[in-house]
């Protein structure tokens, strides 16, 4: 991101903003696309936090989200803002600092540190109290929900508790190794310590060992309870991360990291666990233990990971000398995720409210542009290939490889089923008046029938299995994609108008624009070609790397959109220039539609999910661009002047 907007700042205003596309204005609109296109609710890298001079082991938010602690081993604890400025540096340790954390309101931070004590401290970074009394390095450190006690562990196999201004009160010592981590539950009423003894102990507020938690197979970094205090998360050097209930039944095993797990943290809804582990990675977790995204750009171990008291942003701590500040981006894509196979198509209804996805899992999904599923279509017996709506949105049709076409209401209610093909259905479609569908088959056909399921006509003239068919935008025209590398236009009546020739492989995908004036054909010579309706060749658009699978206009009929099995959706214009390519998918993708008021594109991949894109143009990528990175250039030392001066006039 950083490159395209160096990139973006040499392009000469007038062309940023009043000229066309240029080359060079297209290759910052793809480089700003890639970087900044992300599933919906992931997290992404949004500032780092630069400054100390050697390993950082710790990291902690205040619980009013205003401020991030860092401890590390360059003996001190840094205090930087959200926006990533160093406010405060806390010196007065004489060795590492391994733990850091607040108080529950937010006005002290402790420190643990290898110097075997734990200070105490003012947001101002005066010091407040030295806790002495431990006899080896100080691990960890954790204050109860009410700030009265405050926990540490340490090296010399004990767990003590103090009160705020430094009285011992206890002195816990069933472990037999090293402590390294301390948690209170939310109820302040259980204390849960992680050792180097493989097992995780729970213990009352005044010392009595409750529980013993053992599994692990080696051992115990980090441990943390859930918001509601019913679950305790444990992460060892097992490469394990395990869920256990307060009774001590073991819940979950979740696996996946390639090395050791340092640290464990609830989000504050408690749906979401993550762990930093010496793969140099943070993995985000589920409470089923399935993985939901990986955090990469450590370039070493990762110690410590927090969640913000709103659960907008991650913060973690790495031997690579940084904490990285991680945030949630919901505006430009989602992933819609329930189907069990590869999708073939996807579509959106006309008032644009609702996308339909075909799969060969053999249903058709609704969905809502929010990502909600709203309805599953079953009925079809084997894969689904094609969807399309009815003009008035009050009918589905759908073709499968069961040789039918089956009508359903938006309800799933099945209406109608179109028999009569000898092969398997690959598309469909609706008239504009929505009086006629047609329908294209491995029998080398395109049927059209009535809404009653009555066949009208069958257009044969093709040599092989016809995968593609579509309406002129007045009706008047059906052009048909085939296996034998053409296109063919019928009329109505079935006459045979026009045979497009050019293609060098098989025609999978065709369109017309809006106007009806202009063809889109895919194909898997890997091109996309514009005809006329004349036959002409206008366009042939060259650039993706595989099969093209889709093709749609943008309502405007400004720009085509195309599905490749080189994993990517790219978008051109009518002239053929690459605009931009979007990236994300993990297959094949096969289906590509517009929103009517072309502000999204669904696209549907063989990596079995449909992901909705919002279309932003060149400024406003440049925009949404720098106001991610604006943090970063205003507070990180590291950056340049010429750097930090990259986004100056380009709004909040």
């Amino acid at each position: 991101m950083l490159q395209a907007l160096r990139a973006a700042k040499q392009l000469p205003r007038s062309n940023l903003i009043f000229q066309p596309q240029t080359n060079n204005k297209m290759k910052i609109t793809d480089a700003l696309s890639q970087a900044i296109y992300i599933d919906n609710g992931k997290y992404r890298e949004l500032n780092r936090l630069q400054g100390h001079e050697n390993w950082v082991f710790g990291v902690a938010f205040s619980p009013d989200g205003q401020i991030v602690a860092s401890a590390s081993g360059d003996n001190t604890v840094k205090l930087w803002n959200r926006q990533g400025k160093l406010l405060q540096t806390l010196t007065g340790h004489e060795n590492w600092v391994f733990g850091v954390t607040f108080s529950p309101d937010s006005q002290m931070i402790a420190s643990a540190s290898s110097d075997n004590k734990v200070k105490l401290w003012n947001r101002q970074g005066k010091l407040l109290q030295t806790l002495t009394g431990h006899e080896n390095w100080v691990w960890g450190v954790a204050f109860s929900p009410n700030g009265e006690t405050i926990a540490s562990v340490s090296r010399d196999n004990t767990v003590k508790l103090w009160n705020r201004q430094g009285k011992l009160l206890q002195t816990l010592t069933d472990h037999n190794n090293s402590v390294y981590s301390v948690a209170f539950s939310p109820d302040g009423k259980t204390i849960a310590t992680a050792s180097d003894d493989k097992t995780v102990k729970l213990w009352n507020r005044q010392g009595k060992l409750l529980q013993t938690l053992t599994g692990h197979k080696n051992s115990v970094y980090g441990v943390a309870f859930s918001p509601d205090g019913k679950t305790i998360a444990t992460a060892s050097d097992d490469k394990t991360v395990k869920l256990w209930s307060r009774q001590g039944k073991l819940l979950q095993t979740l696996t996946g990291h390639e090395n050791w797990v340092f640290g464990v943290a609830f989000s504050p809804d408690g749906k979401t666990i993550a762990s930093a582990s010496s793969d140099n990675t943070v993995k985000l977790w589920n409470r089923q233990g399935k993985l939901l995204q990986t955090l990469i750009g450590h370039e070493n171990w990762v110690n410590g990971v927090v969640f913000s008291p709103d659960g907008k942003m991650i913060a973690s701590a790495s031997d690579d000398n940084t904490v990285k500040l991680w945030k949630q981006e919901g505006q430009l894509v989602q992933t819609l995720e329930g189907h069990e196979n590869s999708l073939s198509v996807v579509t959106f209804s006309p008032d644009g409210k609702t996308i339909a996805s075909a799969s060969s899992d053999n249903t058709v999904k609704l969905w809502n542009r929010q990502g909600k599923l709203l309805q599953t279509l079953t009925g079809d017996n084997n894969s689904v290939y094609s969807v399309a709506f009815s003009p008035d949105g009050k009918t589905i049709a759908s073709a499968s490889d069961d040789k039918t076409v089956k009508l359903w209401s938006r309800q799933g209610k099945l209406l109608q089923t179109l028999t009569g093909h000898q092969n398997w259905v690959y598309g469909v479609a609706f008239s504009p008046d929505g009086k006629t569908i047609a329908s294209a088959s491995g029998d080398n056909t395109v049927k059209l029938w009535n809404r009653q399921g009555k066949l009208l006509q069958t257009l044969q003239g093709h040599e092989h299995w016809v995968y593609g068919v579509a309406f002129s935008p007045h009706g008047k025209i059906i052009a048909s994609a085939s296996d034998d590398k053409t296109v063919k236009l019928w009329n109505r009546q079935g006459k045979l108008l026009q045979t497009l020739q050019g293609h060098e492989h098989w025609v999978y995908g065709v369109a017309f624009s809006p106007h009806g004036k202009i063809i889109a054909t895919g194909s898997g010579d890997n091109t996309v070609k514009l005809w006329n309706r004349q036959g002409k060749l206008l366009q042939t658009l060259q650039g993706h790397e595989d099969w093209v699978w889709g093709v749609a206009f943008s309502p405007d009929g400004e720009t085509i959109a195309t599905a490749s099995a080189d994993k990517t959706v790219k978008l051109w214009n009518r002239q053929g220039k690459l605009l931009q390519t979007l990236t994300g998918h993990k297959d094949k993708v096969r289906g590509v539609a517009f929103s009517p008021d072309g502000k999204m594109i669904a696209s549907g991949s063989d990596d079995k999910t449909v992901k909705l894109w919002n279309i932003w143009k060149f400024d406003r990528l440049h925009e949404w661009g720098c106001n991610w990175m604006r943090d970063y250039l205003e507070n990180n030392p590291n950056v340049s002047e010429s750097d930090r001066h990259l986004c100056d006039g380009v709004g909040k």
